[in-house]
């Protein structure tokens, strides 16, 4: 007998799911220096990490077809990374106990393109029944836009939706959703 399912679990990637940082640092470092740019490591943790690309590309000084250009190295440099990748063993245990019970979606303001690369590359991707990525979503985070959008695909209601974010950002978002949030620290 098939449970229906009433209730949903929205996760967010990078930081949540998996610890990108040195992926997403040594992608972004590796594109800019094609552009003549050095990005140190502090600088991209506290300005850059979590955030969408073109809020911190923009503050660097680079016009729009450069901030294009960038993201669409870093995606294909994203891959040859992932080695440097950390998963979050615990909450993928939770999800697998759970997925039972609750739909599992993943709302992110990271590429579809690099979304799936990971999921694939750690062999998660069907763990995920919706996959709302940055391309999907008008507004990015902290606008709840994607959250919403996976409660209504669902059709489960914000009461009954917990969401695993790390980031302020993604926090508030999350906030605004209506929904239950939970906070990942560290893994």
């Amino acid at each position: 007998m098939k449970i229906k399912k009433d209730k949903l679990i929205l996760c967010d990637l990078d930081g949540t799911l998996f610890d990108t940082l040195e992926v997403n640092y040594r992608s972004y470092k590796e594109a800019l220096k094609m552009l003549h740019c050095n990005i140190e490591y502090d600088f991209f943790l506290e300005k850059c990490y979590g955030k969408y690309y073109k809020d911190f590309l923009s503050k660097l000084n680079f016009s729009i077809e450069e901030i294009e250009k960038i993201h669409r190295i870093k995606k294909e440099l994203y891959s040859k990374y992932l080695k440097y990748a950390k998963i979050n063993e615990n909450l993928f245990d939770m999800l697998e106990i759970m997925k039972n019970f609750y739909h599992i979606a993943l709302v992110t303001t990271a590429s579809e393109k690099n979304s799936k690369e990971i999921l694939n590359f750690f062999n998660k991707k069907e763990l995920f029944e919706l996959i709302i990525s940055a391309e999907d979503v008008k507004n990015k985070k902290p606008d709840p836009e994607g959250f919403i959008k996976a409660m209504d695909y669902f059709n489960v209601i914000p009461e009954n939706t917990i969401i695993f974010e790390d980031s302020n950002i993604g926090i508030e978002a999350a906030i605004k959703s209506g929904a239950n949030v939970l906070k990942v620290e560290k893994f």
